[in-house]
């Protein structure tokens, strides 16, 4: 009897138990996704600088050094007269013009070759070819030569 009794009370039990729903409603525990902090999203970079706007006296002046790498010495020549190089800044001006010296001692026109080196020491007093520049056999000639020349025009 003693069992009887405890089934009706566990009948009676679980049919309360019922009146609240059922099971299947209650919210099911949270998932690792649903606990985790959400991921801190890190800043963007700032944007990359724009590359700094080439002047057309900078693209005259590569042109002609390319074409002094290649071998186009009279092409050089050419391309480092350009009006846009007149008017540049001086250290535009002064490469052109050490390129053109440079272009006219290996065409074997030393005098011309002296005239560019001495419109250089015009521009600037204190010109000078880089380590790797002096010695050269073929422009130390006349760039020796036109150092001395601007010196006397002080």
């Amino acid at each position: 009897m003693k069992n009887k009794i405890f089934l009706i009370a566990a009948t009676l039990l679980l049919a309360g138990c019922e009146s609240f729903g059922p099971l299947q409603d209650k919210p099911a525990a949270p998932t690792a996704k649903e606990t985790a902090p959400a991921p801190v999203k890190k800043p963007s970079p700032p944007p990359a600088p724009a590359e700094p706007e080439v002047s057309d006296a900078r693209k005259a002046l590569n042109a002609g050094i390319e074409m002094y790498k290649a071998g186009n010495f009279n092409g050089a020549i050419k391309q480092l007269g350009a009006p846009e190089l007149a008017n540049a800044d001086k250290p535009l001006q002064l490469e052109a013009l050490k390129y053109t010296a440079f272009s006219y001692c290996v065409t074997n026109r030393t005098t011309l070759c002296r005239q560019q080196f001495v419109k250089a020491f015009k521009l600037d007093k204190s010109f000078d070819l880089s380590a790797g520049e002096k010695g050269h056999p073929l422009w130390t000639p006349s760039f020796e030569r036109a150092r001395k020349e601007a010196a006397k025009k002080k």
